[in-house]
């Protein structure tokens, strides 16, 4: 199922789901699975298979990031990654520059893999850092130390041309003066991306779980409010400010396959769970590994839906994924996708214009610094579902 895109003049993305890691994470709600075997050259051929309908699909497109994303992608073996890469440059040819981002966890064993997935075509790598407080990180279920952590980073700086880290913060018990000292640590180690989140309780987690006995707390808003405030300061003297709510970078430094989700770009979502947008409809594929996989083997691809969206629904996608960014959202953009007006409430538009929480220059609309602490709330103000 396929529909032209409004967006046809966009490089297309690849995302590309590997989804095992070694354990769970009590804060995870990603589609991640710990198996005692992975059959490597059956999930090789499957994610081959998967990618090559899809491609099937989005005909005489280039692409112009690859993202993989998990689970732990730096479980894969090198020569997978590799595979895939030049699978997809086969099927679609790339845009010059093109962007390959690999998720990793900081452990010395995914770090002895670095070199050999930086020549299998990786040139960008995120690393999930979390914190760098051993404590924190044996709260958060990390399996790294601090110090293991950071030789990862080290290794991942030598073997990448670009390297980002994720942190979380407002964690029980967390100081503001704790996430400021935290934080300006983390600016010394000189990477040009950020990803900094605060911590959320999510559904059908092992958090979840305890906050449903009373044991875990959830953090103060209002204590987080001043930690996120804080978070804008620091990493806009250090010269990465916020370019999205949560991602932070350097000039030149924003990841462009995440822009490619918030400026509402076409992508391809390959593997399981994994979630694709062609024009005008919306695929997601099985989420269970074993499911996805015998799909593969019956139909040749893992799909589980593709539900066609109505032009409104789209025009109110691209506004709730477009605003999340600093640079706000192209209400032409919107008009295009939405094939009519952009679905917005005029007067809580004007409202919210008027306490400065929103800024409309020409066709642009974007959320001020003082109303991003209050994004969700906002875009349920002036979106019309």
């Amino acid at each position: 199922m396929n529909s032209p895109s409004p967006v046809t003049e966009q490089p297309l993305a690849l995302y590309i789901h590997w989804p095992f890691c070694v354990s769970k994470c009590p804060y995870c709600d990603f589609n991640s699975h710990v198996r005692e075997s992975v059959d490597q050259a059956a999930w090789r051929a499957a994610l081959l298979a998967d990618l090559a309908h899809e491609a099937a699909q989005l005909p005489g497109r280039r692409l112009g990031s690859i993202f993989f994303g998990g689970g732990t992608p730096s479980l894969m073996p090198p020569e997978t990654v590799a595979a895939l890469i030049e699978a997809a440059e086969a099927h679609w040819g790339f845009e010059p520059g093109i962007e390959i981002t690999l998720e990793a966890n900081p452990s010395s064993v995914e770090a002895a893999r670095f070199a050999d997935l930086a020549s299998a075509g990786v040139n960008r790598v995120s690393l999930g850092l979390q914190a760098l407080d051993d404590a924190a990180l044996k709260f958060l279920g990390r399996a790294h130390g601090v110090d293991e952590g950071l030789a990862a980073l080290a290794t991942a700086q030598r073997a990448f041309e670009r390297v980002s880290f994720d942190l979380i913060y407002a964690r029980p018990d967390q100081s503001l003066a704790d996430w400021e000292a935290e934080l300006t640590r983390a600016l010394g180690f000189g990477t040009g991306h950020l990803s900094l989140y605060q911590l959320t309780i999510e559904p059908g987690t092992r958090f979840a779980t305890l906050f449903e006995k009373g044991e875990l707390a959830a953090y103060d808003p209002d204590e987080a409010a001043d930690l996120f405030a804080a978070t804008q300061a620091l990493t806009g003297a250090a010269g990465l400010p916020a370019y999205e709510v949560s991602n932070h970078a350097r000039a030149g430094e924003a990841s462009r396959h995440n822009l490619a989700y918030w400026r509402y770009a076409d992508y391809a979502g390959v593997g399981p769970g994994a979630h694709g947008r062609r024009g005008g409809v919306a695929t997601l594929r099985r989420k269970k590994p074993e499911n996805w996989i015998a799909a593969i083997e019956r139909n040749g691809h893992g799909i589980e839906r593709e539900d066609g969206l109505v032009p409104a629904e789209r025009g109110i996608e691209a506004l709730l994924m477009g605003l999340r960014l600093a640079e706000g959202v192209d209400l032409r953009h919107v008009a295009r996708v939405a094939e009519g007006e952009p679905p917005l409430d005029p007067a809580a538009l004007a409202r919210l214009e008027s306490h400065g929480l929103l800024r409309r220059d020409g066709d642009r609309l974007r959320v001020t610094g003082e109303g991003m602490p209050v994004l969700e709330a906002i875009l349920r103000e002036i979106v019309r579902a």
